[in-house]
């Protein structure tokens, strides 16, 4: 039993509860999740759930069978094995003392950042991209002092097939 990393992408009704019920399958088997994001769609009355979670893919067949029971699943779509567009954005508060300044400055420049805050000891950096490259710019700014971190949960949408 292989166990790897799984990327499902659930569009629900927009109701108080669908939420906990989704969720509920994964904890209710042990299953941690790495990863959540949910916002609504074009459609306001449909909200698109991502997440990332490892487990075989036996246990995740199960999992996608039972979300498709619920009442206010609409659908459930496996992204693990698709060609897909996925992104994260990340907010990551750095010292910025007056000798390090410049350094993370090009960082930010080579990795399409932008300062979103300034205060005098600190810049507030929003990156947008895979996790490899998040990844890098922590590895990166690490030695400057972060201070804080926030990252949104993984999106992801299928490519269009060529």
């Amino acid at each position: 039993m292989t166990i790897k990393k799984h990327t499902l992408s659930i569009l629900v009704d927009n109701r108080p509860g669908v939420l906990s019920r989704v969720i509920g399958l994964f904890s209710g088997r042990g299953f941690n999740i790495e990863s959540l994001c949910v916002a609504e769609t074009m459609d306001l009355e449909i909200s698109r759930i991502t997440i990332i979670t490892k487990a075989a893919e036996s246990v995740v067949e199960q999992i996608e069978k039972q979300l498709h029971k619920l009442i206010n699943v609409i659908n459930v779509y496996n992204l693990t094995d698709v060609k897909t567009v996925h992104r994260e954005m990340a907010l990551i508060k750095v010292h910025a003392k007056p000798d390090t300044r410049a350094e993370i400055l090009r960082i930010i420049d080579i990795f399409r950042c932008k300062i979103v805050d300034v205060g005098f000891e600190h810049y507030t950096v929003e990156v947008t991209g895979n996790e490899g490259k998040i990844f890098a710019l922590l590895t990166l700014l690490r030695p400057m002092g972060i201070m804080e971190i926030a990252k949104t949960g993984m999106v992801a949408l299928s490519r269009e097939l060529k």
